[in-house]
């Protein structure tokens, strides 16, 4: 909500600086009240600066703007080489911005309400193959407790379905061995629960007798699950090298943790699985987000028919 200061300032006193002021509330509200990520609220404060800096350059400011310095925002987005995606965020975020300061009482009107979204191109994620996949998690890692943990964070990445941020930040006390689940604690702060069992849970067991102990001698009383050799808990950037570093090993370039995340959904769907069952264990607020791995099921479908059938590739003579 609005300090009891800015609703109090009168129309003059809220001029002077007001962008800042009302810019700086409202991450604030995206933080405290939203329950947004410290990445999510500083990728808006990037983006609502752009805005702003545009906005005067124009000669104009939040309370000031158009729907026309909306749009011509959006436009300069696109001449200066914003992909979609980007321009889309960023939109997004001037939408939200604007739609608070109206609710809040710091602007009359909402100049964006006729406003929609940069239409974004369906961008299939990536996904691996099962052999390509088992080629990752199958492998000889180090015989110690660093090859155990590695290789523990692979099974479990591509066993729950995790995002990188839910793996560092779960702790021993959210897996449940005997309910054969993990709990999640996902975008916005929201808990879940993900099904654990198969491999992930075998070796993760072996983790935690085996080498968390070791690792964690420098660092006794860390809660967190996934350690590094400090003792402490695990970054999402040593993540990203640990499974950068195995898929190299088998033979697949630049393998991120969001591809096993996308190959989990996408084999979850080709195996049965029903979408509501997916969208619940991944934390999809929206199905529309976990239909895209309909779409991709599908190409990955004939992309193994083209493979594997022996007539698929042969062409009828003339």
């Amino acid at each position: 909500m609005a300090t009891e200061s800015s609703l109090g300032r009168s129309e003059g006193e809220v001029a002077s600086g007001r962008t800042y002021d009302a810019i700086g509330e409202y991450l604030s509200f995206l933080s405290v009240e939203k329950g947004a990520s410290p990445l999510t609220v500083r990728s808006y404060a990037c983006d609502l600066r752009d805005y702003e800096s545009f906005l005067a350059r124009r000669g104009a400011d939040c309370l000031s703007a158009s729907c026309d310095d909306i749009l011509a925002f959006e436009g300069d987005l696109l001449e200066r080489g914003y992909a979609p995606s980007s321009r889309e965020r960023h939109v997004s975020a001037v939408k939200g911005f604007h739609r608070f300061m109206v609710r809040e009482g710091l602007s009359p009107a909402d100049p964006s309400i006729g406003i929609a979204l940069p239409k974004v191109p369906l961008r299939l994620p990536d996904v691996l193959s099962i052999d390509a996949v088992n080629r990752v998690l199958d492998q000889d890692m180090r015989a110690d407790e660093i090859g155990l943990r590695d290789r523990a964070i692979l099974e479990v990445l591509y066993g729950c379905g995790l995002r990188v941020s839910e793996l560092v930040g779960m702790d021993r006390g959210d897996v449940f061995f005997d309910e054969g689940f993990v709990r999640v604690r996902g975008k916005g702060s929201k808990e879940r629960i993900a099904p654990l069992g198969g491999m992930a849970a075998q070796i993760l067991a072996r983790y935690l007798d085996e080498a968390r102990p070791v690792l964690a001698r420098r660092s006794p009383g860390d809660a967190a699950m996934f350690l590094n050799a400090r003792g402490s808990r695990i970054s999402r950037q040593s993540v990203h090298a640990i499974v950068a570093r195995w898929g190299q090993a088998a033979g697949i370039k630049g393998l991120h943790p969001h591809t096993l995340r996308h190959s989990f959904a996408t084999h979850m769907l080709e195996g049965g699985a029903d979408l509501r069952t997916i969208q619940e264990i991944l934390g999809h607020s929206d199905i529309a987000t976990t239909q895209i791995y309909t779409h991709v099921s599908h190409v990955h479908m004939r992309e193994e028919y083209l493979a594997c059938h022996p007539r698929a590739k042969r062409r009828p003579k003339m």
